[in-house]
């Protein structure tokens, strides 16, 4: 028997041996693959080994690698000659933003009269002439305009031109409660009841502190007459500091702001939309008698921007009023980077589209990336459609 055993063995292929040990070695690799899958998932749903994972990881987020403590101690030393020379980099840097803060006193300067003229064509005191209301349409967009199509644009254009001179409306109206309605981070603040106020809204300039003043900037808002208040002007006043904290030097990235002013508001009787008043019943305890107490309390509006939290001396500050000034500071920055210098296109909606299209960019990548995810589930010979199919188990309240 066992000769007959040889001989099969003999009559094999050699090729035909290496097929089957192949077979073997890919079995035995899927077999320990399965059990090393079962294993991490059983491991995934122990509690405690999750929970010391997640300790472990925690711990090594943004912990030293402790080579500084195993340094000799001459070489900490040199070490700490180091860091003396980064905080004179910062006071370099300080005197720097402080350059930067008197350019852009200068060029504040240059570009007023431009935006005297945008208001006055805004308030229609002046009318800008057919030249300066002339602009080129995109090469592409007049090509794609056959004759046809430019005629019915004429014939329209001439009708609303009949229209407008029937209504004769001035200067660009709501021109910028239209800016503030078109920015996220402005309309989250406005209101209904703000909006006929902000129609009076003429213009928004940004003032520097002359020179040799302490750092800082006004917001001055200018308002036509209106029947909400008398104030012509309303100002917001940011003081900022551009110098290394003594106690934290390598904290400095710049100017930050500290703290800021606002003005009070002349509200015409009845007018004031930051207050509302509301009616409350109270029970006496004894006799049973019922009253309504009217009692005034804070109301949202965008007009409670002029009335910014008060910083105490010490500097400290409860959690509402930190996330007040915070959003504050935000507001009031990117009111003088961004809205007052480009304010036209934010009108228009132009200043919104070139962010939208950065933000665009990165949910493609993001789509891109969740594709490639899916592409590698299809091609992984374990992966199951079906499980995907289940839905998730309902999370219970403990």
């Amino acid at each position: 028997m066992a000769d007959m055993d040889n001989k099969d063995q003999a009559e094999l292929d050699p090729a035909d041996l290496e097929d089957v040990e192949d077979v073997e070695e890919e079995e035995t690799g899927e077999d320990v693959n399965s059990k090393a899958r079962q294993l991490t998932v059983q491991m995934m749903q122990n509690p405690q080994i999750l929970a010391a994972l997640q300790e472990r990881l925690d711990g090594l987020v943004g912990s030293p690698s402790g080579y500084m403590e195993s340094l000799p101690k001459v070489v900490k030393r040199r070490v700490n000659a180091l860091k003396n020379l980064q905080v004179k980099c910062a006071h370099i840097e300080a005197k720097f933003y402080e350059e930067v803060h008197e350019l852009e006193r200068k060029y504040a300067a240059l570009y007023q009269p431009l935006f005297d003229k945008r208001s006055d064509i805004v308030k229609a005191a002046y009318e800008p002439t057919e030249e300066e209301c002339e602009w080129k349409a995109d090469e592409e967009e007049e090509l794609t305009v056959s004759k046809q199509e430019e005629m019915k644009e004429k014939a329209k254009v001439e009708e609303e031109k009949k229209d407008e001179e029937k209504e004769d409306p001035k200067g660009i109206p709501e021109f910028w409660l239209t800016v503030f309605k078109n920015v996220d981070l402005l309309s989250d603040m406005l209101q209904e009841h703000d909006e006929p106020i902000l129609k009076h809204l003429q213009d928004i300039k940004v003032k520097f502190s002359d020179p040799g003043q302490p750092m800082s900037f006004s917001l001055e808002f200018f308002f036509e007459p209106n029947e909400f208040f008398t104030n012509t002007l309303l100002t917001k006043t940011y003081k900022m500091r551009s110098e290394p904290d003594e106690s934290d030097p390598f904290s400095f990235d710049g100017p930050e702001i500290m703290g800021c002013t606002g003005c009070t508001i002349d509200w015409t009787k009845g007018k004031n939309i930051t207050l509302k008043t509301i009616k409350k019943k109270q029970k006496h305890k004894g006799r049973g008698t019922v009253r309504t107490v009217t009692k005034t309390v804070p109301n949202d509006s965008f007009f409670n921007f002029f009335t910014p939290p008060d910083v105490p001396e010490s500097g400290d500050l409860d959690e509402d009023s930190e996330a007040v000034l915070a959003a504050d500071f935000e507001i009031g920055h990117f009111i003088r980077e961004r809205i007052v210098p480009r304010a036209v296109l934010y009108f228009t909606g132009e200043a919104i589209e070139d962010d939208d299209d950065d933000y665009d960019e990165e949910g493609e990548e993001a789509d891109d990336e969740e594709g490639e995810e899916e592409g590698e589930e299809e091609n992984d010979p374990d992966y199951d459609p079906k499980k995907d199919a289940n839905p998730p188990a309902e999370c219970k309240q403990q």
